[in-house]
């Protein structure tokens, strides 16, 4: 392939990227897998060049895929059991929130998936293991409440409703819901940041202590080691204007497994 074909297709490629105005949603998400199809074809060994599309996963700055196990050294009392009824200490929740977290019933939502919703399941007491849907899509499996998240990297929004997980946009180092550029990498941008919307109400922790519809979720994964160990640094930002005075900020810190021995999924109850 010459020089002026890859030009010519790198164009093609990156105009997908640009809404096209009369097209279905359908339309443009067919026409945009057909031009990348197209892309792929050119990693083909033509003549003596080889031609790769970047997307997402070729140019992940950084390794997250495995098993990780959350390390749990803080906040053990919220964390690792589930809290008393009222027990809202450190989440800045106004007054709506405080009289919808006393209405909780233990007897009824122990061991709710309402706690395993995006803004709080890093903080629970569980495995993951992150691995890559496809080029575009970082997935994350948890063992306790079997949750299954999905981090989309591509330059079209979803429309799946509203769920525990919500919708969940992703980009390396920058720029999360806006298109995905295709450039090289920097290494001062080497981390993953996570934007979720669409989310259905849930718990801040086991205890009902609420997050409403209105949630943002910021989210950014850091991958560093320690004393020849890999370690995953998770910073969770949850911005509630329904029930919540000010954002609610946490850390969340995850050691690399082996292997998936100790993998072990229990279901919460729905």
């Amino acid at each position: 392939m010459g020089s002026g074909q890859q030009s010519d297709l790198s164009k093609l490629f990156m105009e997908t990227l640009v809404e096209p105005k009369g097209i279905s949603q359908m339309c443009k998400r067919q026409l945009f897998y057909a031009t990348l199809a197209l892309g792929l074809l050119g990693q083909t060994t033509w003549g003596q060049e080889f031609v790769e599309i970047p997307t997402p996963r070729n140019l992940a700055p950084m390794e997250l895929t495995g098993y990780w196990v959350s390390v749990i050294t803080e906040d053990w009392r919220w964390r690792m059991m589930t809290p008393p009824k009222g027990d809202y200490a450190s989440i800045p929740l106004n007054k709506h929130g405080q009289d919808v977290a006393n209405m909780w019933d233990p007897e009824r939502d122990e061991g709710s998936c309402k706690a395993y919703g995006a803004p709080a399941v890093m903080r629970m007491p569980i495995r993951i293991h992150i691995y890559w849907e496809n080029d575009w899509t970082l997935r994350i499996d948890t063992d306790h409440g079997m949750q299954n998240r999905f981090l989309y990297f591509e330059p079209e929004e979803r429309d799946n409703g509203s769920t525990l997980q919500g919708y969940s946009r992703a980009s390396w180092g920058g720029n999360p819901g806006g298109r995905f550029e295709f450039v090289t990498v920097r290494s001062e941008l080497n981390h993953l940041e996570v934007r979720t919307t669409k989310l259905a109400p849930g718990y801040l922790r086991r205890n009902g202590i609420p997050y409403s519809e209105e949630t943002g979720l910021t989210e950014f994964f850091d991958r560093h080691n320690d004393f020849s160990e890999e370690w995953l640094t998770v910073t969770t930002i949850v911005n509630d204007p329904a029930y919540l005075t000010q954002e609610f900020i946490t850390t969340s810190s995850f050691k690399k497994l082996y292997d998936d021995s100790d993998w072990k999924p229990t279901p919460c109850k729905e």
